[in-house]
Parts: structure tokens; C-alpha cells; sequence
């Protein structure tokens, strides 16, 4: 049944499967296919495998996969196997490997094949066409020619849509579309991702810093850069990694969450500690023990709605200089509003349930003081996180849920100190 499976079935199989199982169902998979299998899965169950594996092997399973896949195969890989499997490549595919081993996997350099076709600004559309049919094939993805001068610097693209219904003498300069640029090897992949969203491309060309042509990009390494910084963002509010293992040993997951829960149990000492400073208080109204839990609930929603809107405008590169001011008026206003709707129906529900109108008014004041830092924290705390280059997805919520506990106990029970004294 594997052997009927692509590639990607396989590997969506592999990781849908707890160890034992996966163990066995790669045991079943053939040689031939351990390259296509590879490459299709997540960096972490690849690097299990891979370590299973010595170098023969890695390079008998680099043989039929693209580049830059190998590439990311290798940074995986100890120094001496790395070597090993280098040593082992043609010349050709050594010295394209290597190329790209020059930049860091979450760079353009990093993302780009060397697959791509290039021309001159010379050659007719005929010559182009009988130069194109030489090929036994051409590389996935390919939607336009690269056209280069003699140094190999990119000078613009050649659409095939165009090439197939242009005049077979004109010339690839008079055909071809100059007004795009070309992306630079060392722009971060969030930011390729953002260029391949905006402009709707297929394939881009890569350049270095003197503008020669080093390779290509293509859409099916975006989406999986796409999916990448999707992962992140949801895995790390929780504080997990996002190239997390569903079906994780217990000894591999336990560490990682630990280290989080360790963190939130000190922020959660923190608020315990603003409880006790109000140990008598609680102590004459035991009430305030019941809707304590309230006031920080809500605060800690609102915030939580605050945070995940402007972690997304800043993955989206969406938010600057020009446009957080408003941003923050329109969060901190949306909480006012909120805050005044809500503390009027709290206030009713304990006025009524507890038959004391004062703990009423308290509750209201505290959760429209709370649902307001909410609101500001949940906007600055993000881009405050973001100027000192600290994820904000992965610090953000913890910090965040610390300010609005510590606020919304302070807020109540100071309020309920001071009128019941």
C-alpha cells in the first residue's frame, strides 16, 4: 500500500503516527523513495530519520531531491556526515549544495533553487524555443525565463506566455518585462512570503549583493514558509516550538512545556501576591473571593483579542511608525466601550445576587479599569517585544496575562479596600 502512495501521503502518514508505528511503517518504505519521503517532512521527524541514517544512506536519499531541500537536509546534519555526504556529490551538485549552505535557511538564499532557465537579450523568440526543446524537461514552476547579461546579472523575465505568442524573430530584449526586481539572497523568507502575496508570483529570481543571478524561488517553498510563520504564531502563544511532533515521545514533550509552566507559575506567584496583600479585606467580605476571578477573566480576553490582532499586523508587516499611534486609540477606545457595557451588566448580576449595590459599583470601576490596561498592554507590549527583537508571539501572552491578573486584582480590591474601610 506505501509503494501506490506519493510522497506526500507517505510523509502525511509518517507524521500522523505515534513512534512505534512510524518506526515501522519507514522500515516499509523503499531506498528509492526515502529522498521523495524525506523531503516532504517536518524538520523534526526528518532529523529522527536522519540520525538513524549514516552518511551513504543520506546521500543515496539526497540523490533525487531538489537543492535547496537538500540543502535544509544537511544543516541538520553533524559536521563530519555533512562533509561525508558532500564529499560523496558530483562536483556539480556539490558546488550548487553549497551555494546555497552559504545562507541561512530562513533567508532567500536559503529558500531558492539553481534550477532556473536563463537567456540572452540577443537570441530571437525561435532560437529561445529550439534552445528550450533541447531539454528533456524543465524545472517545476516554471512560468518565466531569466534573462541575464554576459556577467550573469539579472536584467528582467522572459513570460513563456509571451515567448509562445510572440513573432519567432523578435528578439528576447523587445519581448521581455524589465519592471520587476529581482529578490536579494539575504532578505528575511516572512518578507519573500509578503513580495510572492502581493504581487501573486509563481517564481522569483534571487540576486546577490552585485545583482547576479544566483537562483530561483519558488511558490511551493513559499506556502511552506507561509505554513511555517502560521505555526509559529499559534504554537508559540502556548510557548511550543512550531516544528512540534504531534505524536512526541513523553520524555521529548515534558521538557518543553515545563520550561513555559515554570514561567507562568512565577507570573501566577505574582498575582498571588496582590491577593494576600488584601488578606483582611477578603476576609470580611467573602464575596470579593467570588467575583475576584471575573475581573481577571475578562481582562485577560480582552487583551488576549488585543494581542493576536497586532501579532498578526506585524507578522503581516503591516504596522509602523506611521500607524501605531492610531492603532493604539482604537484599541484602548474599543476597551472603554467594552468595559462600560460589560461592568454595567457585572454590576447588576452582583448587585443583585449579593444585595449590597457597593460591591456593584466596585466590580464595574475595576473591570473598566482592567478591560482598559487590557487593551493598552495588548498593544504595547507587542511592539515594545518587537523594537528589543523578542518574539512577541512567544513572550507576548505571558507577560501579557501577568499585567491584566495583577491589574484586575489590584483594581478590585483596592476599590473594595478603600469603600470598605
Amino acid at each position: 500500500m506505501l509503494e501506490l502512495l506519493p510522497a506526500p501521503d507517505v510523509a502525511h502518514l509518517l507524521e500522523s503516527s505515534p513512534p512505534q508505528s512510524r518506526s515501522e511503517l519507514w522500515e516499509l518504505i523503499d531506498d528509492q523513495s526515502e529522498g521523495d519521503v524525506l523531503q516532504e517532512l517536518s524538520d523534526e521527524i526528518q532529523s529522527q530519520f536522519l540520525r538513524t541514517m549514516d552518511a551513504e544512506e543520506v546521500a543515496a536519499a539526497a540523490a533525487g531531491m531538489d537543492v535547496d531541500d537538500v540543502a535544509d537536509m544537511l544543516q541538520q546534519l553533524s559536521e563530519p556526515v555533512l562533509q561525508e555526504v558532500l564529499d560523496s556529490m558530483t562536483l556539480q551538485d556539490r558546488t550548487r549544495v553549497e551555494q546555497i549552505l552559504n545562507y541561512a535557511d530562513d533567508t532567500a538564499g536559503g529558500l531558492m533553487n539553481t534550477d532556473a532557465i536563463t537567456v540572452r537579450p540577443p537570441h530571437t523568440m525561435d532560437v529561445v524555443l529550439r534552445y528550450l526543446r533541447r531539454h528533456s524537461e524543465i524545472p517545476e514552476m516554471t512560468d518565466n525565463l531569466i534573462v541575464v547579461n554576459r556577467a550573469d546579472e539579472f536584467i528582467g523575465l522572459l513570460p513563456l506566455s509571451t515567448l509562445l505568442v510572440s513573432d519567432p524573430h523578435a528578439t528576447v530584449r523587445e519581448m521581455m518585462v524589465t519592471d520587476v526586481e529581482a529578490i536579494p539572497a539575504a532578505m528575511h523568507d516572512s518578507e519573500v512570503a509578503s513580495l510572492f502575496e502581493r504581487h501573486d508570483l509563481v517564481s522569483a529570481p534571487v540576486i546577490d549583493q552585485h545583482g547576479k543571478l544566483l537562483g530561483r524561488i519558488t511558490i511551493d517553498d513559499v506556502v511552506d514558509v507561509i505554513r511555517e510563520d502560521a505555526d509559529h504564531s499559534l504554537m508559540s502563544m502556548a510557548g511550543l516550538d512550531e516544528d512540534e511532533d504531534t505524536f512526541a515521545p513523553v520524555m521529548a514533550t515534558t521538557p518543553r512545556r515545563a520550561i513555559w509552566l515554570g514561567i507562568n507559575l512565577l507570573t501566577a506567584f505574582l498575582a498571588s501576591g496582590v491577593i494576600n496583600m488584601f488578606q483582611d479585606t477578603l476576609e470580611k467580605v467573602v464575596a470579593l473571593a467570588v467575583l475576584m476571578p471575573i475581573v481577571a477573566s475578562m481582562g485577560g480576553v480582552a487583551g488576549t483579542q488585543t494581542l493576536t490582532v497586532i501579532v498578526r499586523g506585524l507578522a503581516l508587516g503591516q504596522i509602523g511608525h506611521s500607524n501605531r499611534n492610531w492603532l493604539i486609540v482604537r484599541e484602548v477606545t474599543v476597551g472603554l466601550i467594552n468595559g462600560i457595557l460589560w461592568s454595567l451588566v457585572v454590576a447588576v448580576a452582583a448587585s443583585l445576587w449579593f444585595q449590597d449595590p457597593l460591591i456593584g459599583l466596585i466590580i464595574a470601576a475595576a473591570m473598566v479599569i482592567n478591560l482598559l490596561m487590557a487593551a493598552l498592554a495588548g498593544t504595547i507590549i507587542p511592539l515594545t517585544l518587537k523594537r528589543f527583537k523578542i518574539d512577541p508571539a512567544l513572550a507576548g501572552s505571558v507577560v501579557l496575562t501577568t499585567v491584566t491578573d495583577v491589574t484586575g486584582f489590584l483594581s478590585f480590591l483596592g476599590l473594595a479596600t478603600i469603600f470598605y474601610a
